[in-house]
């Protein structure tokens, strides 16, 4: 099976990144008449953790390219031999597959709420059921589990690094959203927080 993983990896990044981000962005757009990308571009620290993420997302998807291209060249990012076992594989294979699941099920969920950072011009409706009602962030959740099990197929130095960044900047993107959120829903989200976890 490792001689296909390359190939496999390319193609389910691709359909990832194509449905996840590119397809919902397009969805919603058209739906809400503006875009639902929302990262600030100015100096701030929200606009800095903006700006490491989307190139923590550029570097992965570099990254998987390169391994479908150039599979002769894997030794260069650092392999953890130790972990190179079929059941580490199979266990990351099927985390990305349920990564994928989890993650477009909670767009889905989402429906016109979803953005890409915190919109403060229009007020969305505060979704609490579905895969919501078990976690406050499941998309998050979803990209972080996504990592993992890239960790998990190509066991290495730089997708160790991916994920443990991955981690950190998700970890302080939920922290912005969720203050955002308290303020703008008061004890409506006081409320959610109580009863519902962060990621599970």
């Amino acid at each position: 099976m490792r001689e296909w993983l390359p190939v496999i990896l390319l193609l389910y990044f691709l359909l990832f990144f194509g449905v996840a981000f590119i397809g919902k962005t397009i969805l919603v757009a058209k739906r809400i008449n503006k875009s639902p990308l929302v990262l600030p571009k100015d100096d701030s620290a929200y606009g800095l953790i903006g700006v490491y993420f989307k190139q923590t997302l550029i570097i992965l998807f570099l990254y998987v390219v390169a391994y479908a291209v150039f599979p002769e060249k894997y030794e260069y990012f650092l392999p953890i031999n130790w972990l190179e076992l079929s059941l580490a594989t199979e266990a990351g294979l099927v985390m990305l597959v349920i990564a994928f699941a989890w993650t477009v099920i909670a767009q889905y969920q989402m429906k016109n709420s979803w953005r890409i950072g915190i919109d403060t011009q229009m007020h969305t409706p505060l979704v609490t059921t579905g895969l919501f009602s078990v976690s406050r962030n499941p998309v998050f959740g979803g990209m972080l589990l996504a990592l993992s099990g890239l960790f998990l197929v190509t066991p290495n130095g730089f997708t160790l690094l991916l994920l443990v960044v991955g981690y950190i900047l998700i970890q302080v993107q939920i922290r912005l959203e969720e203050e955002f959120l308290e303020k703008q829903y008061g004890a409506e989200y006081i409320a959610y927080k109580q009863k519902t976890k962060r990621l599970i």
